[in-house]
């Protein structure tokens, strides 16, 4: 178990994170097979992205910044599932880490403080999609009660190969 990262603040994110979080976002982009996404973004592209995550309802930006540095670690953010009406009381999460943030319990205290958060919205269940093989993603969302719900195979294709995801639901009222 690593060691309780006290150092770590956790708040709504804002709009002057928007640099460094595109910057996290982006190593995931061009370094990993988790994000889907096969082009790095501008932070003015992705601007939208960030204002659509405000500090009260159920799309929610938390970001954890150190406390010495102030610089940012990592943001977990809840968002629409699918564009359809009937969705709007599901959500899908997710959580990314500086490179450098990875295995401090950084990701748990991020979405503890995002499940916080949408305590008392009108969310019904909360999704997440996990790129596998990513063993720490898995535990992570095992550990705040997910439920493995399925395998999407082969689903998305990066980095020249196929990629399954397998989809994480967890219940919130």
């Amino acid at each position: 178990m690593p060691p309780e990262p006290t150092e770590v603040q956790v708040r709504p994110g804002f709009e002057g994170d928007l640099d460094a979080l595109t910057a996290i976002y982006n190593h995931y982009v061009s370094e990993t097979a988790v994000t889907f996404d096969t082009a790095i973004f501008t932070p003015e592209e992705r601007r939208p992205w960030l204002l659509s995550h405000p500090e009260d309802g159920p799309h929610r930006l938390m970001v954890a910044t150190g406390a010495d540095s102030g610089g940012i670690l990592g943001y977990a953010t809840s968002g629409p599932l699918r564009p359809k009406p009937a969705y709007g009381t599901s959500v899908e999460t997710s959580v990314y880490l500086a490179p450098d943030a990875r295995g401090r319990g950084i990701g748990a205290l991020l979405y503890a403080a995002l499940f916080r958060a949408l305590a008392g919205q009108d969310v019904h269940r909360a999704y997440a999609g996990v790129a596998l093989p990513d063993e720490a993603s898995v535990r992570l969302h095992e550990r705040f009660g997910f439920r493995c719900a399925g395998t999407f195979r082969e689903v998305g294709r990066t980095f020249g190969r196929y990629w399954d995801v397998a989809w994480y639901e967890k219940e919130l009222d």
